[in-house]
Order: structure tokens, then sequence, then C-alpha cells
């Protein structure tokens, strides 16, 4: 399946499957149908994590080229980052360098030359490093966090892939409603909702809901690390968020979740509770997967997957195997684009 290599310009004409997971039904539409395709009393729940400029390039101790892509704020103000040898995102994920051996107590410098301010630093110490990989480690950055985050948003660029035509900035990576910076990658099911989609929900009668949940990312080129996603991540559900799903359920509607992070941050909160949704904030390292059976999320609006990715496998929990074959076949034939700037697919 070909990827879409740079966002397209009218996201309304992107194409939808809708994927009817009782009956196997496979029907093509664009993202602008949504509105038709659900009905009064669904809620529909976003994730409205920012996207961090999350991949800062620097020097590890004697000078070698690193890069660090942030994958989140911890709760003590330090960062959790994976980290490259020398290169950039045009060199693919799985072929680049390893960064050196680092240890607890190094240092990294991350800097930049400015056309109008001259030159931009900021340094980092390791404080931790993870027994999964040399390569997951814990930063903290020297200096006050309302200095830092301005620092941050100079250095860092957002994180890509080498399939993209070009250098993304950080507005090809947000999402329309995008809040607090906490996502090392876009959720980016939730892209193509125009506001145009949402007044057409709206007027439809379907609840619109939001999480926050730091989606992590989908690749490192390391394969113990690979193994390990997704890696825990954080979330918040709040009160609003957690009262609009019982109305939902109550008068009959679905809840269906704009993208897997959604998923995570619901059926992570409810699993912390009993299978009850309440306002939640933490961590949650839930894998859904074939055999999952949801206990709050009753359908699922995704980006078109490959069938080898770590997504994909979430896919189980919301259809059988068999009609997401099919789903996967069609949408190769049909020319279906995959990734975060690709097409969508409706599980509902």
């Amino acid at each position: 399946m070909n990827p879409a290599r740079w966002p397209r310009e009218d996201a309304l004409r992107e194409r939808l499957l809708h994927v009817d997971p009782r009956t196997g039904t496979l029907r093509d539409a664009h993202i602008a149908d949504l509105p038709r395709l659900l009905r009064a009393g669904d809620l529909l729940v976003v994730n409205d994590a920012a996207t961090l400029p999350g991949s800062l390039q620097g020097q590890a101790p004697g000078g070698t080229a690193v890069e660090a892509r942030l994958l989140g704020e911890l709760p003590d103000g330090a960062f959790r980052a994976v980290l490259f040898g020398p290169g950039d995102w045009r060199t693919p994920t799985e072929h680049r360098s390893p960064p050196p051996l680092l240890r607890e107590g190094d240092r990294l410098s991350f800097g930049a030359l400015s056309a109008t301010a001259g030159s931009v630093s900021l340094s980092a110490t390791i404080e931790n490093v993870s027994s999964v990989s040399p390569r997951l480690v814990e930063l903290r950055f020297d200096g006050p966090r309302d200095r830092l985050w301005p620092l941050l948003y100079r250095l860092g660029r957002p994180v890509q892939y080498s399939y993209a035509a070009g250098a993304l900035e950080a507005w090809h990576v947000q999402v329309p409603y995008a809040s607090q910076p906490r996502a090392a990658e876009m959720p980016s099911a939730g892209r193509p909702l125009r506001w145009e989609v949402l007044l057409g929900l709206r007027e439809r009668g379907v609840h619109l809901a939001s999480v926050t949940h730091a989606a992590g990312l989908s690749s490192t080129g390391d394969p113990a690390l690979d193994a390990a996603l997704p890696l825990p991540e954080e979330f918040e559900v709040p009160e609003a968020t957690a009262e609009a799903v019982a109305r939902a359920h109550a008068r009959g509607g679905r809840v269906v979740a704009v993208g897997t992070t959604v998923v995570r941050a619901l059926e992570g909160a409810a699993l912390q509770h009993g299978g009850r949704l309440v306002a939640t904030a933490g961590e949650t390292d839930l894998v859904v997967g074939p055999g999952y059976r949801p206990s709050v999320v009753d359908g699922l609006l995704t980006g078109v997957h490959e069938k080898a990715a770590s997504h994909f496998a979430l896919l189980h929990a919301f259809a059988p195997a068999e009609v997401l074959r099919r789903a996967h076949d069609h949408s190769e034939r049909s020319g279906y684009l995959s990734h975060e700037f690709g097409d969508s697919w409706l599980l509902l």
C-alpha cells in the first residue's frame, strides 16, 4: 500500500472506508460523509494532544552527532526520549546508526544558528538509561521550565520518516483542535476532521468529547525497542468525557474513538477502575489486540495501516480477522493511501 507523502489540500475529499464488522460490508466514502455514517446520540471522542517539536539535533560527549526524539514529559519534569546516531529523517529509521553508548550523568547539547538571535542552545543530562534498550533514556534539560518550552519550539522539529516528500513544519502535524503539547507523533486519525465535519456532526445530533493522550513513536529502528512498542503513555480522561460516555451508553448511542490513542486512554482508564470509566489521569500500558473485548469503545475511526503495523493489530479488537483482511485488500486495490497523511477507515 502506498504511503501519503505529504498533507493533502482538501482533507474533506480524503477517502473513508466504512467497515461493518458484523456484516463484513465495505462501503467507499469520503471524510465529508462521516456525519451521515453516524447517528444522533452517538459520541465521537478525539485526542486533543498537540504534537511536540520532538526531534532535536545535537552532540554527545566527544562531539558525536545525535538526534533525540522526545516521547513526552514525565511528572517530575524530565523527558523520556529515544536516541539516534548521525543522520536525520531522510534515512529510513531501520538504517539509522545507533548513538554512542551513553551513561547516566552524560550530557547532550542541542543548538542552532538563528538569523535574528544568533546562537540558540539547550543542554540536557541523562538521568536514566532503560534496561529495554540503551537508546531509551530519560533526559533533564537545564534551566527553568518556562524557558525550556520556547527553546524546544525554536530548536525542535516534528518527528518524521523517510517516506515524506520534504521537511515537515509544526503546523503540518497538528490536529485542528490541538491543545497541550503532549504527543511525540501526531494523533493522526483526527487530522482530517476539519471544522466543517465537526459542525456537520453536531447538526446530526452526534456529541463530541476529548481525551488527552501522549501518542508515542511508531518506529525506532531498534528491534528490541520496537518489540516493546507501544510504551506506557501518559493520558487524561476528564470528568466531562467520562460523563458523556455514560450518557451516550444510557441512551443507546455508540462511543466512537478517533484513533488508537483514544482507545488506549478510555479502555486503560476503565481497566484501572474495574471496568467503569471515571475521570482518570496517569499512564497506561494497555495493549489492545486480538482477543481483547472493549468495554467502553464501540467503534473506531482510524488511519489506513499496513498489516505488519502495531496499529493494525489493535483493529482485531473491533472486527474479525477475515473482515480486516478483505478491508486491507480492498484498500490496496482501490488505491487508498496509508500513514499519517493517508486515508481512513471507520469500523462501526
